[in-house]
């Protein structure tokens, strides 16, 4: 049987914790090497770094260029859409980002538009109209640039479904990553023939989002962290399912052969792989792996679809 092979389609390699700063205080280097190192030794063999606004997604793309298994998004997150007007001239911002995206593409490292979305969760940070307008606006760098989305939809399903209807030809599919919505929300993004659902430790906290997690078919999902947020912690409901486990330490105690207790990191998808199989009675662990990395292929890496069926027939004729 072929290790198990996985992608994690969201981590936020811009975040100060990866550089050991902590709420503006530093605390150990950079350390984007070991973790990286222990991704890798997990069965991770790709990860899709965040941009999440012009700047982020510049340093997104400067951080994928230093692996060959990186890779990176260019867009504006819903609680920074404000960077459009606050530039001056949003159109020459969106023409920005468009460059930014058509240079990452010609480098082989942009595989998608995003993160963008709405939250309204966070509307301290940058109004609903304000998250709409430019939400809508992303949609033309997807159908400029002819790549797949990466979105974020927090207490906003209506009008991000709303949205998606009026955009769904401008864009070839895409994730509603970090997905902590309803059953009814579920519902609404699998009736979009081209939306995968993106699932991580924020999705599987309690009881009842277990249930909403049971019900997205295999074929309609991927795994990512989202780190260094959206950890599983031991107060989360399926935590007994995790089998895959790091020693971790204190970031004042930092040892580059550990963990930074409660924060999140690449190697910890085996755990959302393990916690969504536990709560879906998958048995087959190899198979499941094998048809959530093609389905992440498929969207993100569809040059590479080949050789990825090619893994999981392998894994199928094995079990059989």
């Amino acid at each position: 049987m072929a290790p198990i092979r996985m992608i994690d389609v969201a981590v936020n390699f811009t975040d100060g914790m990866f550089k050991g700063i902590y709420n503006g205080k530093q605390h150990h280097v950079s350390d984007i090497a070991s973790v990286l190192s222990r991704a890798w030794n997990a069965g991770v063999d790709r990860i899709i770094v965040t941009g999440g606004s012009l700047e982020e997604s510049k340093e997104a793309l400067a951080i994928a260029e230093t692996d060959g298994r990186l890779f990176c998004t260019v867009g504006v997150h819903p609680t920074r859409c404000k960077e459009f007007e606050e530039s001056g001239d949003p159109e020459k911002h969106f023409q920005a980002l468009l460059a930014l995206a058509k240079e990452g593409i010609q480098k082989g490292k942009v595989v998608a538009i995003g993160e963008c979305g709405l939250d309204y969760d966070r509307l301290h940070f940058c109004p609903p109209e304000v998250q709409k307008k430019y939400f809508e606006k992303q949609f033309e760098l997807a159908y400029a640039t002819k790549l797949p989305m990466f979105l974020h939809m927090r207490a906003a399903a209506e009008d991000f479904c709303e949205i998606m209807e009026r955009n769904i030809n401008k864009f070839t599919g895409g994730v509603t990553h970090s997905f902590t919505g309803s059953a009814e929300d579920r519902d609404k993004l699998l009736s979009f023939h081209n939306m995968y659902i993106g699932v991580n430790g924020c999705s599987l906290k309690m009881a009842e989002s277990l249930d909403v997690v049971r019900g997205i078919p295999v074929e309609r999902m991927m795994i990512e962290t989202d780190s260094p947020y959206c950890e599983i912690k031991s107060t989360h409901a399926g935590i007994n399912f995790v089998k895959s486990l790091w020693p971790s330490k204190k970031k004042e105690k930092y040892d580059k052969e550990c963990l930074v207790k409660g924060r999140n990191e690449p190697c910890l998808v085996r755990q959302v792989l393990e916690v969504v199989a536990g709560c879906k009675g998958i048995t087959d662990i190899d198979l499941f792996s094998a048809t959530l990395y093609q389905n992440t292929c498929r969207v993100f890496f569809p040059h590479d679809l080949d050789a990825a069926a090619d893994a999981l027939l392998a894994g199928r004729n094995e079990s059989q």
